[in-house]
């Protein structure tokens, strides 16, 4: 077991990145880093109980007791509006293996925040706090209950009293994106607002946002006043992201990446998704290419090319760059 290094980070936990950290995904990420615990893509919760193949759906990990094949635990992530509904498939997850419950208030996409749900209700922190309160609730104090917000919707001027709210209705944890909805993913993320109510609060706090390379973690951890983060698309980016951070651990070289783009295309041609193939391949390495020029020219290699077979050799090519 590998020791975090010392007055840098405590905890590192990998995002809930909606159509990119599916179970493959975190198959991967989790086989290469020591993360302390990873959230599931949203759960939308509407007017009903959802049904027990949806979260199957969304989290396969069930069948392994809510963990990955490395052992890394998982937990469930809902995203909703009605406080009621909230709690009852709150206490489903919890049924079926979730490592407690997380509470999606930081979806920008603009079809959740027509439906009153995501960063919409970072507006009403009376909501959210009604939300929040419910499934505390009916789940009982011995689940950890978190949530993931962004600064706020239009400006961060309703931060502090967002996270009040999410304290009061007695959550242990929680995760701060730092932009607002109207940032979007645009650089750069404002940790320091983080750091401005960060040791006004009890609960426990994670930085998330324009996370890269080491230093950005360094740089985030002196900004935000906490050492515990939030990694999303800097792992898609540089897969050994979150070692590099804890241990530092040098970053992933292309030989290596290379060898897990071909395991990654093994299992993704062997999953039920495998018609999606070329698709999220060159989804992934628009991340990739950000750190790794081989990726940038593996992608415009096979950005054309829809025949696996002919993506796979054009993998084996530049294996041996």
């Amino acid at each position: 077991m590998q020791t975090a290094i010392e007055t840098q980070v405590k905890k590192v936990i990998l995002a809930p990145m909606e159509g990119v950290a599916d179970a493959l995904m975190r198959q991967l990420l989790t086989s290469l880093n020591q993360y302390d615990f990873c959230v599931t893509e949203f759960v939308r919760v509407v007017d009903s109980l959802v049904p027990k193949h949806v979260f199957r759906k969304i989290c396969p990990e069930i069948a392994t007791n809510c963990y990955t094949e490395s052992g890394t635990k998982l937990r469930m992530q809902l995203l909703g509006q009605e406080p009621n509904w909230m709690a009852e498939n709150a206490v489903r997850a919890l049924a079926l293996g979730s490592h407690g419950i997380d509470v999606n208030f930081g979806c920008p996409a603009k079809t959740v925040n027509k439906s009153k749900g995501g960063a919409i209700l970072l507006n009403e922190p009376e909501k959210i706090y009604q939300i929040l309160s419910s499934i505390r609730n009916a789940i009982g104090a011995e689940y950890t209950l978190s949530a993931k917000i962004r600064l706020g919707f239009n400006d961060a001027s309703k931060l502090d009293e967002i996270v009040s709210a999410i304290e009061s209705a007695k959550v242990n944890q929680l995760t701060i994106h730092a932009r607002t909805k109207q940032d979007g993913y645009r650089p750069p993320a404002y940790w320091h607002f983080i750091g401005e109510i960060a040791n006004k609060y009890t609960l426990e706090i994670f930085a998330n946002g324009e996370i890269w390379s080491l230093q950005d973690a360094k740089t985030c951890i002196k900004q935000s006043q906490t050492a515990n983060l939030m990694l999303g698309r800097g792992a898609l980016a540089l897969p050994n992201l979150a070692n590099v951070i804890k241990f530092n651990q040098v970053p992933m070289p292309w030989t290596e990446l290379a060898a897990l783009l071909k395991r990654y295309s093994a299992l993704e041609l062997q999953g039920d998704k495998s018609f999606y193939f070329s698709s999220r391949l060159k989804q992934w390495l628009r991340y990739l290419r950000l750190q790794y020029p081989q990726a940038q020219a593996l992608f415009d290699a096979i950005k054309l090319l829809k025949n696996k077979t002919e993506i796979l050799q054009q993998i084996d090519v530049f294996t041996h760059q």
